[in-house]
C-alpha cells in the first residue's frame, strides 16, 4: 500500500449502532467489543490524519416513513421496524468523535441498503482521487462490510479488511466471515499493521 493511492471506507459509524442508547447496539457484539472498534479506528484515523489518504464515511440514512424501502427483509425489515437510522434522529447522526476529524472527514450519503457504492459517488471520488486500494471498517462485518468488500474488488480495487475495525453480531460471525470468508477477495489486517505500512 502507499498513502498516494490508499483511501478509508467508513460504513455505519453512526450513533444507532455505535451509542449505548443506539436503536441497534444491543444487535451487536458485547459493548466492549463495539467501543473496541471505535477506539482502534479512531487511533488509525489519527495516525492517518497528516497523510494524503482520504476519510471516506458512507451514512445510512432514511426518510420518516422509510418509503425507500418496499417490502424490506432482514436487517432492513429490522430497521424499519424499530426506527432506526432516521433522518433527524439523533441515532442517524455519525459519532461524534468522527465529526470531531471536520473538514478531514468527507461524508458521502445515499446509502440506502447493504451497499455503500451503490446510489452513492464513492466509486466516482475513488476514481477522480487516484485510489486503488481501499481499507474497509466498521458495521456491520457479515452485512455492510462483506458486501463493501466485494464489491470494491469487482470494481478493481485492492480490497484491505480492517479485522480490528469491524464488529459483528457475533462473535462466532466476526471469527467465521475474517477467516473463513473475506480472505477470498480481500487481505485482512489489523489497524496497526496498516499504521506500520502507511507511516512508516
Amino acid at each position: 500500500m502507499d498513502a498516494a493511492t490508499t483511501a478509508v471506507i467508513l460504513v455505519g459509524y453512526q450513533n444507532d449502532y455505535f451509542s449505548a442508547e443506539g436503536i441497534l447496539h444491543s444487535a451487536l457484539e458485547d459493548n466492549s467489543r463495539v467501543q473496541e472498534v471505535l477506539n482502534n479506528t479512531l487511533t488509525l484515523l489519527e495516525a492517518l490524519k497528516p497523510s494524503s489518504v482520504p476519510f471516506i464515511h458512507t451514512p445510512i440514512v432514511f426518510t420518516e416513513d422509510y418509503s425507500e424501502l418496499v417490502e424490506p427483509v432482514g436487517i432492513l425489515k429490522i430497521i424499519k421496524d424499530t426506527g432506526a437510522f432516521k433522518r433527524g434522529a439523533p441515532g442517524s447522526q455519525t459519532v461524534p468523535e468522527l465529526m470531531a476529524l471536520g473538514s478531514r472527514m468527507l461524508s458521502l450519503p445515499g446509502k440506502r441498503g447493504l451497499n455503500c457504492f451503490s446510489n452513492t459517488s464513492v466509486h466516482e471520488h475513488l476514481q477522480r482521487a487516484g485510489v486503488s486500494d481501499v481499507l474497509i471498517a466498521g458495521a456491520v462485518t457479515s452485512l455492510c462490510i462483506d458486501t463493501a468488500g466485494r464489491e470494491a474488488a469487482d470494481l478493481g480495487y485492492r480490497v484491505h479488511i480492517l479485522e480490528d475495525c469491524m464488529v459483528a453480531r457475533t462473535s462466532f460471525e466476526q471469527e467465521y466471515f475474517a477467516k473463513e470468508i473475506m480472505p477470498l477477495y480481500a487481505n485482512v489486517i489489523d489497524s496497526k499493521a496498516v499504521i506500520a505500512q502507511l507511516c512508516a
